[in-house]
């Protein structure tokens, strides 16, 4: 028994919301209770304590969109890369990278990300991996380390025809093999979806193979209209917008997640409304890459289920949810823009999105619910309660502010100190092996 306590407890439940002097009582991986810190611990006297020293307790974070393979090209120049807009920050930048990666690095960057979202509070995250010198068995080798580090995982790898037929292939089975392996694992900790890059690289040959081997238990990932280039690209070739193409195809449905979803039509809405498809907004992403704004509030008004990610660009939800507030605003030119909509995304519809691939309640502290938990070292200059807490998040939250997280029962950081690797010689590591992607990518 865990009693994480001496806090001000933000619940995410609607039965009771907020404690102002509370605490949250686990048993193995689920919450056992979540009440006032005298009774709590009163009632389990025996229990490990953990002191939140007076500042929040709140879920963990999840992230509903993520790019591991990512994580080594911070700090790098490639030669020659000068990019005139997005298609060229793909082939330049990106495509570059995963195509060069090792077994050794793709680990590595699982490591980094993975440590990056624990220090920021995340407890589970849906990655969308690429890696085209290295496909078979790079799932695994992600979910070796999630499991490692305590991570909770639903993971894919991007299919795409971009490097030929053969790799397309061995893209689709490297998805099916790992959905098959997440489905038998009984730890609710690992899941698997079908990866797709964007419908511009997938011809219709691959995605037949792609519906013909996914199980018929997961959803798609696929990157939707980031770019103008995407809805131009089919728009020419099947005369048709992305969405129709992906609904003609059987891909949309309540387990697909798509990711951004910039340049999409009303009509197009309404065909992922009425599939119960899934959206995934990456706001610091979109900025990043120039690619334009998505319709993000007007999916949340329909009812869409819409959550938050951060596209590999950060690894920090609450920058994430602080970007998305923003971009609204100033995109719209409405001050009253996001107000309700970012932290529905960030803590009602991530969620949503999550249980549909993960059976324990997540993104809530309620009893029954897994016990995925955060402190946060946060002293509020005015009053906090159930009414005002996302504002406090908003304006006087950060990632690095998250002092101990708590994944599926288990500490993975204690007042900041990683519990659950020797992080010194993780990162050690890392730059040894980013070191050789980037001596192989720029001789």
């Amino acid at each position: 028994m865990l009693i994480v306590g001496n806090g001000k407890v933000i619940t995410r439940d609607s039965g009771l919301p907020f404690v102002e002097n509370g605490a949250v009582a686990i048993e193995g991986t689920r919450i056992a209770e979540v009440g006032s810190e005298q009774e709590l611990k009163e009632k389990y006297r025996d229990a490990e304590y953990i002191d939140a020293k007076g500042g929040v307790i709140m879920p963990a974070f999840i992230n509903a969109h993520e790019h591991i393979y990512s994580a080594m090209a911070r700090g790098l120049s490639i030669k020659g890369y000068n990019p005139k807009g997005f298609l060229d920050i793909l082939e330049g930048q990106w495509w570059t990278i995963d195509r060069k990666l090792t077994m050794e690095q793709i680990k590595y960057s699982a490591m980094d990300t993975i440590l990056a979202g624990i220090k920021n509070g995340v407890t589970t995250i849906f990655d969308h991996h690429a890696s085209f010198g290295q496909i078979s068995g790079s799932l695994f080798t992600i979910a070796e380390a999630a499991r490692e580090l305590g991570m909770r995982a639903c993971l894919c790898y991007e299919v795409s025809d971009r490097d030929g037929k053969e790799k397309a292939r061995e893209s689709v089975m490297e998805n099916a093999e790992f959905i098959r392996y997440a489905l038998k694992d009984d730890t609710d900790m690992i899941a698997g979806m079908m990866g797709m890059h964007a419908q511009f690289t997938i011809s219709d040959e691959t995605m037949e193979l792609a519906a013909a081997n996914k199980p018929e238990e997961a959803g798609y990932h696929i990157h939707v209209a980031e770019g103008i280039e995407d809805l131009h690209d089919c728009l020419k070739k099947y005369g048709k917008r992305i969405v129709d193409r992906l609904m003609d195809w059987g891909i949309l449905g309540e387990k697909t997640l798509l990711g951004h979803c910039i340049y999409i039509n009303s009509h197009e809405m309404d065909l992922i409304k009425d599939t119960d498809t899934m959206v995934v907004h990456n706001p610091e992403s979109n900025m990043g890459n120039a690619c334009g704004c998505p319709p993000a509030m007007e999916l949340v008004k329909r009812g869409i289920v819409t959550g938050l990610g951060t596209d590999g660009y950060t690894h920090d939800m609450t920058e994430s949810f602080k970007v998305a507030n923003v971009l609204h605003k100033h995109h719209l030119c409405d001050a009253n823009a996001a107000w309700a909509e970012a932290p529905k995304m960030l803590f009602e519809h991530n969620a949503a999105i999550a249980n549909r691939y993960f059976s324990a309640p997540l993104g809530v502290l309620k009893p029954g619910a897994a016990a995925d938990v955060i402190v946060v070292d946060y002293d509020p200059p005015t009053r906090l309660d159930e009414s005002n807490s996302n504002g406090h998040i908003l304006f006087g939250m950060t990632g690095r502010d998250v002092v101990t997280t708590i994944g599926n029962g288990k500490v993975l950081m204690k007042d900041r100190e990683v519990k659950v690797a020797d992080t010194k010689e993780v990162m050690a590591k890392c730059r040894e092996s980013s070191a050789k992607l980037w001596k192989s990518i720029n001789g």
